[in-house]
């Protein structure tokens, strides 16, 4: 009998021969893995088959709406602003009107200047203008070749300037250059953008004490709250507006937490064009914010591509046609995301697809003048021309939007090949850890070519499973395990 212990717990002859061998260390440590893998009970290789991927698949899938959910845990909400009641009647004169916002009465008006930077939104710009146009002094308007992601586009508002002739004698248009920097945060070029705005209202000929709106086109103040603002004395510096805030047409009523838009008394070297928070008064039921209120489908996916949050665009069937017009229809998110609220009863509550309102009742007097032109925007009217358009370097008037590359939206074109390829990797390295296969150079080629197979378009192919080679297992358990690995590669 030999000196020593005596043990008589059965060992894997495999994993004794393997460990025992003199080899590399890369070799050496892969083999140490594989004699502990090979020691793992059945629910193991489950975990690790099954809900490993699964978890990895939910993460890369429903990532972004996990933050969203927790945002009350890792942030909190911004200080309240101190909302002023807002006071309006027909009959009402404008001196108590005044009064009743605890302000004084102008012997004249301030004259109002409305400046906005411009990309797609002709339909929108034309209400927001046939609104404000009695009692605008000067509208101000920049467009630039470029959208705030870099993708070029066409001077849309030069193309159209025709349909905006009612307010040509006190319009002031510029241009500017986009930097088409790829790779760069859009809000950079935003901020650019606006930085050459404010040189341009300064060209329009404002002066001090002038009022200067700060919105985007599509957060659309209500004349008779612009009108008291440049009547009325002792307002505030600085004054956002709450606005009505509604998805896509006006049937789709979110909420009113729309706050961006302001009304500033310009002060010379002190105002800068800004479109954040920039004071803590904000005055109530001021107008209506219309967000991806677009005629054409084409519209939609060109804005998804082309604003500063172009990183909602998570995967590319996002901008299928199909489905943006399935999601109009049901009030629900384009981006798939829970809303931004900063408590988790807000969240819940408004979780799902937004009801529908079939009022029209006190919105935009132009809009129900021209109720059939612009039907598309009332209640009862979801659906959308599917009209393709195209862009070209000329001043064209259309968009080409669905053959520019993904670089745009940071993405490849197909996200899900990516998961794909991933997980094909994942399952080849645990099927040969576990299979029992007896060649390595056989286990990668199978699962290769299980997955050419799978991702051929041949209905055929793409289904079939062809084993060149003899194939050998150790035992029962290890063929389950690497016929469950096909499997579910097979499913992906």
């Amino acid at each position: 009998m030999s000196v020593g212990y005596y043990s008589s717990k059965k060992t894997d002859d495999i994993c004794e021969d393997v460990c025992g061998q003199q080899s590399s260390r890369a070799a050496l440590s892969m083999s140490r893995l594989k004699c502990i893998l090979r020691g793992l009970d059945f629910k193991t290789y489950i975990f690790l088959l099954v809900l490993v991927p699964l978890g990895i698949l939910s993460v890369y899938l429903h990532g972004q709406k996990i933050t969203y959910f927790l945002r009350p845990i890792w942030e909190s909400p911004p200080k309240p602003f101190q909302i002023r009641p807002h006071y309006y009647h027909n009959n009402v004169s404008m001196e108590n009107l005044c009064r009743l916002h605890g302000w004084g009465i102008r012997e004249s008006p301030r004259r109002v200047y409305d400046a906005v930077l411009f990309s797609n939104e002709v339909d929108i710009l034309t209400i927001r203008w046939k609104e404000l146009y009695p009692y605008i002094t000067q509208f101000v308007i920049l467009e630039a070749n470029s959208t705030f992601t870099g993708i070029p586009k066409p001077l849309l508002f030069a193309t159209n300037r025709d349909r905006f002739k009612f307010i040509e004698n006190r319009l002031t248009y510029g241009t500017v250059g986009g930097r088409f920097r790829k790779g760069e945060n859009p809000f950079v070029e935003e901020a650019y953008q606006r930085v050459a705005l404010d040189q341009l209202i300064r060209i329009a000929g404002i002066e001090d004490d002038d009022l200067l709106l700060m919105s985007d086109v599509d957060e659309i103040p209500s004349a008779h709250t612009i009108n008291l603002l440049r009547w009325c004395d002792d307002t505030p510096p600085v004054l956002h507006l709450q606005l009505k805030n509604y998805l896509y047409s006006f049937e789709y009523y979110v909420d009113n937490k729309s706050w961006r838009a302001s009304v500033h008394k310009f002060k010379k070297g002190k105002t800068r064009y800004a479109h954040y928070r920039q004071a803590d008064v904000l005055l109530s039921d001021a107008g209506w914010h219309c967000s991806f209120c677009f005629r054409h489908i084409s519209e939609f996916v060109f804005k998804m591509k082309a604003y500063s949050h172009y990183d909602r665009v998570r995967f590319s069937h996002y901008l299928n046609p199909k489905r943006i017009q399935n999601v109009i229809c049901k009030g629900a998110d384009l981006f798939d995301m829970l809303p931004e609220e900063y408590t988790f009863k807000e969240i819940i509550g408004k979780m799902g697809p937004i009801p529908h309102s079939y009022s029209a009742v006190h919105l935009l007097e132009f809009l129900l003048n021209n109720a059939e032109k612009y039907k598309y925007l009332l209640p009862g009217n979801a659906l959308r021309a599917t009209l393709m358009l195209r862009i070209n370097h000329d001043a064209d008037n259309h968009f080409k939007i669905w053959n520019k590359s993904r670089e745009h939206v940071g993405e490849v074109k197909d996200s899900r090949s990516v998961f794909l390829l991933l997980t094909f990797c994942l399952y080849i390295v645990v099927a040969h850890v576990l299979s029992g296969v007896a060649s390595a150079r056989d286990a990668h080629i199978l699962l290769a070519q299980l997955y050419y197979n799978r991702r051929n378009p041949n209905p055929a192919a793409a289904h079939a499973l062809v084993l060149p080679f003899p194939c050998s297992f150790h035992n029962l358990k290890d063929a389950f395990i690497f016929h469950i690995t096909v499997a579910l590669l097979r499913l992906l």
